[in-house]
């Protein structure tokens, strides 16, 4: 029988980033002559990637970024990122807790993430979970990324998971998209990053905290 799989984004769901996300962000900005933006203003801002993110913080300044441009603003973002990747990120509460309960319970564990995949393995490494995981991807991991349902199933399948026993753990839309187009169930948490609240997104299931996981997923039953 296949173990049961959770799969977790990692922006605004396992880990608080936003602190560092956004003081790279403001780096750039600022660098540019833009007018940096508040934490609260990039969590709305946070969770397609860093070109997204980039180019949100450039429109709030009142300006549009060309193609080339944005490519090296991304590079530039990437680099200073990941020298500063854990100085304010941190797991959220619960979080470690919570898989060594389903750990105990023969789950296996998954990222599903629009971060690159060299950050995100960095960061899972300084958090000291990276190895709790099967299966660490990216959006550069796949042709296709978060909300294609496609990354969601090949992220499953390259940690010998099966869809009929997958969960998808996320914060916003992207993630719950993403899961509803591979047809795998979505718990949202309600802490994380986006403009609106992840109930108006209908996810299967929505908790505010880490120790409800365990009934949240018991209550969606993978099959297998």
């Amino acid at each position: 029988m296949t173990a049961p799989l959770l799969v977790f984004d990692l922006d605004g769901t396992l880990a608080e980033t936003a602190g560092d996300l956004v003081a790279t962000l403001n780096h750039i900005l600022e660098r540019e002559g833009l007018a940096g933006v508040t934490l609260n203003e990039a969590r709305k801002m946070v969770g397609m990637g860093a070109r997204s993110l980039i180019t949100k913080g450039f429109s709030a300044g009142g300006q549009s970024l060309e193609a080339e441009r944005l490519e090296a603003l991304f590079n530039d973002y990437l680099s200073h990122y990941e020298e500063n990747i854990d100085v304010h990120t941190h797991l959220f509460d619960g979080v470690s807790a919570a898989l060594d309960r389903f750990e105990a319970a023969g789950w296996r564990f998954a990222v599903c993430t629009n971060k690159a995949a060299g950050p995100s393995v960095k960061l899972l490494q300084s958090l000291g979970i990276d190895k709790r995981f099967a299966a660490i991807c990216g959006h550069d991991t796949f042709a296709w990324s978060k909300p294609d349902g496609r990354a969601l199933l090949s992220t499953i399948a390259r940690a010998g998971g099966d869809p009929g026993a997958a969960i998808m753990v996320g914060d916003s839309r992207t993630d719950i998209d993403a899961a509803k187009n591979a047809g795998i169930p979505v718990i949202a948490v309600d802490f994380g990053y986006t403009d609106i609240h992840v109930r108006e997104l209908s996810p299967d299931a929505v908790i505010s905290h880490f120790d409800a996981l365990w009934d949240a997923a018991a209550a969606l039953r993978p099959r297998a």
